[in-house]
C-alpha cells in the first residue's frame, strides 16, 4: 500500500493533515458500516489536542435583574482556590472510528485510532496516547491503532504492549509506517490480546481495507 508524506512538502504545509486524518476516519466508519452485521454501527470521532467541557455554569448579567419593580442580586458563585500542585499534561489528538454494538444499549465493542503528529511530538505526547489506545484492550474492547506519521520519531505501538506487559512484541524504534491490531480474549482463565483483524467479539471478526478506505479518502480531498 503506497503512501505519501502527508506532513511534508508537496503536500505539507499546503494541505492540512487534519482534514485528511478526519476524512480517513470517516471513510473507514462508512466502509464498516457497509459490511457490519446487524446490531453493529461505526462512528468517527474526532477533536484535537486539549478540550474543555463544561457540565454545568453560572451566568452573570452586567445589570442586576429586577421583577415587579424589585432588584434581584445576582446569585453568589464559588470558586476553589488555586491549586497547590500543577502537573503538566500531554493531551492526545482523537482521530478514531467507534465501532458499536445496538442490542440493549450502544456498547463500544472495537476502535480505530490514527495516529496524528501531535501524538509524537514528544515522549510524553506518544505515552499519553498509548494510555489512552492500550485502556480499550483493558476494557475488553478491540483495537486497530494505525502509524502514517514518519515525520516524527517514537513509536506508540511500542509504548502500547509495554503498558501490557508484553515487551517481546515491541517494533523496532526505527521502524515505519505500520498498522496493529489488538483483540482482548479469555482463554482458560486467563486474558489474553491477539494481534489479528478487528474483532466485534470472540466470535466476531471483519477485515477492514485499508488501501481501499485511504484512497477514498484521497480522492475526497484531492490528493492523488
Amino acid at each position: 500500500m503506497p503512501l505519501p508524506d502527508h506532513f511534508r512538502p508537496p503536500l505539507a504545509p499546503r494541505r492540512h493533515r487534519e482534514s485528511f486524518h478526519a476524512n480517513w476516519a470517516g471513510a473507514i466508519a462508512d466502509a464498516l458500516n457497509e459490511d457490519l452485521p446487524e446490531g453493529y454501527f461505526a462512528e468517527e470521532k474526532t477533536h484535537q489536542g486539549a478540550r474543555i467541557e463544561i457540565d454545568m455554569a453560572t451566568f452573570r448579567d452586567d445589570e442586576p435583574a429586577s421583577e415587579g419593580g424589585i432588584a434581584l442580586q445576582p446569585t453568589r458563585t464559588w470558586a476553589p482556590p488555586e491549586a497547590p500542585i500543577v502537573l503538566p499534561a500531554a493531551i492526545p489528538d482523537t482521530f478514531e472510528v467507534l465501532v458499536f454494538r445496538s442490542e440493549g444499549g450502544a456498547e463500544l465493542v472495537a476502535a480505530i485510532a490514527l495516529v496524528s503528529p501531535a501524538d509524537k511530538e514528544r515522549p510524553a505526547h506518544v505515552r499519553a496516547f498509548a494510555i489512552k489506545a492500550a485502556s480499550y484492550p483493558a476494557q475488553g474492547v478491540s483495537l486497530i491503532v494505525i502509524d502514517i506519521v514518519k515525520k516524527r520519531h517514537g513509536n506508540p505501538h511500542n509504548e502500547i504492549v509495554k503498558l501490557l506487559h508484553y515487551d517481546e512484541a515491541c517494533m523496532p524504534d526505527d521502524s515505519g509506517l505500520y498498522a496493529v491490531a489488538y483483540r482482548p480474549i479469555v482463554r482458560d482463565g486467563a486474558g489474553q490480546v491477539d494481534v489479528w483483524p478487528l474483532a466485534l467479539d470472540t466470535g466476531t471478526c471483519l477485515r477492514i481495507d485499508l488501501e481501499q478506505t485511504y484512497t477514498a479518502a484521497c480522492e475526497r480531498r484531492r490528493l492523488n
